[in-house]
């Protein structure tokens, strides 16, 4: 039976953002944000640049300080605590950018992912794991990840996050700047690591990919959640056809 976005759910939440604000200098960037992500979901945030999807994905990370709201895990609170303490609670995040030490080698970046102790303890299991994901990396692990396609950075990434064992996944744009096969190999990626039970908050404006992956989505614009549901119902909408697809 297809899933309304009405029904009760039998999944536990995993992450709850409640009344979330953060500004700039003073200029809100989002304002009142109220999200869920369900146990093993996947949920998109689409919206147009500028709408503040960076911007709420870097405080349920820790990178950035709400000014009002709340942000529990697997219902502990973590309002305010440093990035670092979030990745404790089984938060990882793949930025914006990909963000890697550039001249280090591949598996150097995967490795600096498992800091946490739990990880550590099963770091050669993981990264066995990320190699079979993505093989190309098992073949480049020595080679200097600056020299890498943006492609195979942004698998580093990914891996990266991934030898954290996260419970929930924080993708920013992954999709950002890569060839279409490319992006439909890291989807692929994607659906493999869902799979396995790690839930998913992805923020991306290649709304195709991000409503076709999803289990259910947001639409944010001007810091504001003005639309949420099931990717069907969201495509349903003309507004959204017109202004997000071009249809």
């Amino acid at each position: 039976m297809p899933r309304s976005s009405t029904s009760i759910s039998a999944r536990p939440m995993l992450l709850e953002v409640r009344n979330l604000s953060v500004g700039y200098g003073g200029a809100p960037a989002i304002v009142d944000i109220e999200l869920d992500v369900e146990v093993g979901e996947i949920v998109s945030v689409i919206g147009p640049n500028g709408a503040g999807k960076s911007t709420l994905i870097n405080a349920i990370a820790g990178i950035l300080r709400a000014e009002k709201g709340s942000l529990r895990v697997g219902g502990v609170d973590l309002t305010g605590i440093a990035a670092h303490r979030v990745c404790r609670h089984g938060v990882a995040l793949v930025p914006e950018g990909r963000r890697l030490f550039v001249g280090m080698t591949v598996e150097e970046n995967l490795e600096i992912g498992c800091y946490r102790p739990e990880a550590r303890k099963v770091k050669d299991e993981s990264l066995m794991r990320v190699y079979d994901l993505f093989p190309v990396l098992r073949e480049r692990r020595g080679q200097i990840a600056g020299t890498l396609s943006g492609g195979q950075q942004q698998m580093v990434a990914v891996g990266r996050a991934l030898m954290a064992g996260p419970r929930l996944l924080l993708l920013d744009e992954p999709s950002l700047g890569l060839a279409p096969s490319i992006v439909a190999e890291l989807f692929r990626a994607l659906r493999i690591i869902h799979a396995e039970g790690v839930a998913m908050l992805l923020v991306e404006q290649n709304v195709a990919q991000a409503l076709d992956i999803a289990d259910r989505a947001y639409v944010l614009e001007e810091g504001r959640i003005v639309a949420t549901g099931l990717p069907d119902e969201l495509l349903a909408q003309s507004r959204i056809r017109e202004v997000y697809l071009g249809l």
